[in-house]
């Protein structure tokens, strides 16, 4: 992949996330500052090697699962100004929470409305969740096989925390197809770990494949951290 692709596809996955349209090459042209015949040609070639496809015809471009795993491989490791100061408000409410339990429950609640996804974590064998009723706003999960999908994934949370449990990564993406159940849901999990004193915990979240993946996965980053801080005083 060239520069340029990646520059476009990273421009696609961020376009898409914020108002879920197919983005077109008018768009790229005039951010890219070159000609919509260049912004195609370059789109061809993303979708011919599978990072992008147009979902009907005459519509622009969305990303695939495997562009999305480039995006999100690729991310730098920083901070945004608007995702450090909600995550410090979240550790706030994780610190002020009094014990263990309230603690998880605050973190998994402020994640859920912070992100509009499904809060999730689990501590002791117990799963808390918050947020179904925002996920299911999303309109990638209105109804059909998406949101079936997405209950099935949500009940058998357990097995697919048991496929990070000897993961070493503080933050674990599953994006689509990558999820070990319910791969149809077109959905993503971003589940970070957390070592406490009753073993090891997770928390994160679970949305739409199209996600603002540079603040949520920040966002759960610091938020594991932060809940393992104060869970381990």
């Amino acid at each position: 992949m060239t520069d340029r692709q990646a520059k476009i596809l990273q421009a696609v996955v961020e376009q898409y996330a914020e108002v879920a349209s197919p983005v077109g090459s008018s768009l790229l042209a005039k951010v890219f500052n070159v000609s919509s015949a260049t912004i195609r040609s370059e789109m061809v070639a993303l979708e011919r090697d599978g990072y992008i496809k147009q979902p009907h015809t005459s519509a622009g471009r969305i990303p695939t699962d495997m562009g999305y795993r480039f995006y999100v491989n690729n991310l730098q490791n920083r901070k945004e100004d608007k995702v450090s100061r909600v995550a410090y408000a979240i550790e706030r409410q994780i610190q002020d929470a009094g014990e263990s339990e309230q603690a998880i429950k605050n973190a998994v609640q402020a994640l859920a409305n912070t992100t509009s996804n499904l809060g999730i974590g689990i501590m002791n064998d117990r799963v808390y969740q918050y947020g179904l009723s925002s996920l299911f706003q999303h309109p990638e999960f209105y109804g059909g096989l998406q949101a079936f999908g997405i209950a099935q994934l949500i009940e058998q949370l357990p097995e697919l925390i048991g496929q990070i449990y000897n993961d070493e990564n503080r933050v674990t993406v599953y994006i689509g197809q990558e999820n070990p159940v319910a791969k149809s849901a077109g959905a993503s999990s971003i589940i970070g770990r957390v070592h406490t004193p009753y073993g090891q915990s997770f928390i994160g979240v679970i949305g739409p494949t199209r996600q603002n993946y540079r603040q949520v996965v920040s966002l759960v980053d610091y938020v594991s951290n932060s809940l393992e801080r104060v869970l381990n005083v």
